[in-house]
This record gives C-alpha cells, sequence and structure tokens, in this order.
C-alpha cells in the first residue's frame, strides 16, 4: 500500500495529538503533587483532630447535657455530628451542630437508650475519640 499525502497527514496529526497529551498529562500530575517539604506538603501532611468532652459522664433518660470540643484541621463551619455506637454499628444521631471560626464546637444532647452509651463526634471522615456517658 503507497502511503500518500493524505495518509501522512493523518498519522503525523495523530502523533502530534498523542505526544501533546502525554506532555499535558506529565504536566498535570506534576503540577497536582506538591514539592516535598512544600507548606503544602506540609499542610496536606497535617492530619485533622476533634476532640470532645461531655458536661456529664452519668445522666437520667432525656436529660439534656453539653459536648464541647475542638478541632484542628477543619474549616469553619464544618458539620459536627454526634454518632452513637449500637451493636457494631455507628450511627449519627440527630445532634448536629457547626465548628466555630475559633475552631470551637458545642453540642446539646439527650439520649433515652439507657445504659453505657459509647460516643463520639465525627466531621468527615475525622472523628473524636470514644467517650462514654451512662443513662439512668
Amino acid at each position: 500500500m503507497a502511503i500518500t499525502k493524505r495518509h501522512f497527514l493523518r498519522f503525523a496529526a495523530v502523533g502530534v495529538i498523542s505526544a501533546a497529551s502525554v506532555v499535558l498529562a506529565g504536566t498535570v500530575a506534576s503540577a497536582a503533587t506538591p514539592a516535598p517539604g512544600s507548606s503544602v506538603a506540609r499542610a496536606t501532611a497535617a492530619e485533622a483532630g476533634i476532640t470532645a468532652k461531655p458536661s456529664a459522664t452519668s445522666v437520667k433518660a432525656w436529660q439534656l447535657f453539653r459536648v464541647t470540643g475542638t478541632a484542628t484541621g477543619l474549616k469553619a463551619g464544618s458539620k459536627m455530628a454526634l454518632q452513637q455506637k449500637q451493636g457494631k454499628k455507628w450511627v449519627s444521631l440527630p445532634a448536629v451542630t457547626q465548628l466555630s471560626s475559633r475552631g470551637t464546637y458545642s453540642l446539646g444532647v439527650k439520649l433515652g437508650l439507657k445504659g453505657k452509651n459509647d460516643l463520639r463526634i465525627l466531621s468527615g471522615n475525622t472523628a473524636s475519640p470514644v467517650f462514654d456517658v451512662t443513662v439512668h
């Protein structure tokens, strides 16, 4: 088969487009990866954390208590939700607040499930350490 001028131009165009996409992909990948030791790399390496402290460790059923704490590595306005361990699953309760601009939160809670309740605060993929509140 003889290669005509039209075939040659078609092969050249495909080659140029392929080369450009490889170069562009490499540029995007290197731009997306922060340089080691840069402030961006250190910021992404810092992990988010949440503290949680109940105002009481023993309450009557449906008695109001507060859970307060701080968060680092999270944006102001982040949703802070209370979760309760039920069996082997963590279940979100209808107790939600937002993280303040100072990195603090306060949440009013009423529990009705009698006995020892394992609780935690969750924001995105970040959870506080588990704390207990006993309901009588």
